[in-house]
């Protein structure tokens, strides 16, 4: 069994709405919501043997008040409570908050050292690691092609901007307005071409050795478990890669509030969580998946429904 929670986004501050002016954010209250989780989490019997944080584990807003590296040691500090590792995927809103440089050095870096990491070119934060016999957990880094959080003379940030401009006329990159593609936003990225092929070559180490493999990312990949913006820029390209396989079971994504599902034609369940920032105090959102020879299944919590997932 392992946790599962996305968009947790704390700040220290008053609530607010989001850049439609509708949708409330509670921020001070995510943090409160995270303890009831891993006090949940930390009850479970038997125990769970890791969690995933799918990513936005803080709000941008800490960025303006100077208050990112408390609110981070705030839910780090949460977390670390449980008595299993807990593996992070990075979302828009870290990268809001600090460089990638940084974040490595941060608790936010679950990347182990070696084999299991990502591309050795670059500074992408896939990795894959194997928590039970013939399961596999694969972690995609969605902002590795993305102008948030690098240095604008680097080159992947200038092939970032120049994919972004070219698809997205707009002044306001972060606006989908009028696009044919509209998820190609400042707010979203994308997997560059060596992420993809280094998960490739995982996916076919996981079909060799008849393995069931779960793959996470702060992102979407499929429109039917996601809005039309809220995917990652290349989605197509992961689902291919995915597809050319027979391994995967489940994709795992936050990013869009509002939480999505579908099973898709090959069989591959797509479940994007509900995010944890515009949960109502008397609510919460996160779930524990238990997983089987033959299915998974999840018990959600609050706003996240339980679900069957056969395979």
């Amino acid at each position: 069994a392992f946790g599962v929670i996305a968009d947790i986004q704390y700040a220290d501050a008053e609530d607010g709405y989001d850049f439609s002016g509708y949708r409330r954010r509670y921020y001070r209250q995510s943090l409160h919501l995270l303890r009831d989780a891993v006090e949940a989490w930390a009850a479970e019997r038997p125990p769970l043997t890791f969690v995933l944080q799918l990513g936005d584990s803080i709000d941008g807003l800490n960025a303006r008040s100077g208050e990112a590296d408390s609110a981070l040691e705030q839910v780090l500090a949460t977390l670390r409570r449980l008595p299993v590792p807990v593996h992070h995927t990075w979302g828009n809103h870290e990268l809001y908050n600090f460089s990638r440089a940084r974040l490595v050095h941060t608790g936010l870096n679950s990347r182990p050292d070696g084999a299991m990491a990502g591309p050795p070119d670059g500074d992408c934060q896939a990795y894959h690691f194997s928590p039970a016999p013939r399961f596999r957990v694969v972690v995609l880094d969605a902002y590795d092609l993305s102008i948030l959080g690098r240095e604008p003379d680097s080159p992947r940030y200038q092939e970032s901007l120049r994919l972004l401009q070219e698809k997205n006329p707009n002044d306001n990159l972060n606006s989908p307005a009028g696009l044919k593609e509209p998820q190609f936003v400042e707010f979203n990225g994308g997997f560059s071409q060596a992420q993809l092929d280094w998960f490739d070559e995982v996916l076919k180490f996981s079909d060799e050795n008849q393995e069931k493999v779960v793959v996470m990312g702060h992102l979407p990949i499929h429109p039917d478990a996601s809005d039309r913006v809220s995917l990652a820029w290349n989605y197509e390209d992961a689902l291919s890669v995915i597809h050319s396989h027979q391994c995967v079971v489940c994709f795992l994504a936050g990013h869009l509030h509002d939480g999505g599902y579908c099973l898709d034609c090959h069989g591959v369940h797509h479940l994007t969580l509900e995010g944890v920032i515009e949960t109502p105090p008397e609510s919460n959102a996160f779930g524990t998946i238990y997983v089987y020879k033959d299915k998974m299944i999840l018990k959600g919590r609050g706003r996240i429904s339980d679900r069957v997932m056969r395979f």
